[in-house]
């Protein structure tokens, strides 16, 4: 079973992020929601300064 491992255990709720890769890169916002999926990977909710939210995984983003 896949895991995000310890290196997205700073992305927590509430923290303000950047993603740097995937489909949402370059993209930035407030962590709103960390969930652990069935398949063992890290995901998070980001909501951005206008208001709009998008998911991604917690590997994609780095603290802002």
């Amino acid at each position: 079973m896949p895991t995000d491992g310890p290196d997205v255990a700073h992305i927590r709720d509430g923290a303000r992020c950047r993603v740097v890769s995937g489909s949402h890169t370059g993209k930035a916002g407030i962590v709103a929601d960390r969930k652990l999926s069935k398949t063992g990977h890290v995901t998070i909710t980001v909501r951005q300064d206008d208001g709009i939210c998008f998911k991604t995984l917690a590997r994609n983003v780095t603290p802002a």
